[in-house]
């Protein structure tokens, strides 16, 4: 059994990945420009590509559904964030609470946070998120219902996706005119 690795697989937004030491995920990347792209990324948390062990494979299997439209909560998969500044740690436990389908704007996490000027610093800290989809930034917006930015290749045009997917509401309206799952 490989206890540190990494693994690439496909969902429904296109190929993704996982870094792994022991029983903790150091890192899950959604699609980016390039394979290459993607695995140069996952080597700087892992030494190469390995046989996930069985609890990676179930967090994969949890991405890969969620991505593909089905209810899942990723708040479970633990992760290790050792190497993750206080601030950006504090963010991304507090966006791990943020069930699917909802949302919180950028202020609304950082009052959560008990700091309610930073909502600038919460947004900062969500697009250097190395865990996405499981800390999922993609349910944080800018003030209004607006989308806000977004790190993943595809930027908001992805965001909406995975919001669409989750069903959840932007200003009342679904993502993208949908009116289901995508």
């Amino acid at each position: 059994m490989n206890s540190e690795g990494f693994a690439v697989f496909d969902t429904a937004l296109g190929r993704c990945g996982i870094a792994w030491r022991e029983q903790l995920v150091v890192s899950s990347q959604l699609p980016v420009a390039s394979e290459n792209a993607l695995r140069a990324s996952l080597r700087r948390y892992a030494p190469g590509p390995a046989t996930p062990p069985p609890h990676i494979r179930e967090a994969i299997v949890a991405i890969v559904a969620l991505l593909a439209g089905e209810p899942r909560d990723l708040a479970e998969i633990p992760l290790d964030m050792s190497l993750v500044p206080e601030f950006p740690r504090r963010v991304y436990v507090a966006a791990r609470k943020i069930p699917p389908g909802e949302t919180l704007s950028y202020g609304e996490l950082a009052r959560k946070l008990g700091e309610p000027g930073a909502a600038r610093a919460v947004g900062q800290a969500l697009g250097r998120n190395p865990f996405a989809p499981i800390v999922p930034c993609h349910r944080v917006l800018a003030a209004g219902g607006k989308t806000g930015g977004f790190s993943a290749h595809g930027g908001r045009t992805t965001k909406l996706k995975m919001l669409a997917i989750e069903c959840a509401a932007i200003g009342g309206q679904l993502p993208l005119g949908l009116s289901g799952k995508a």
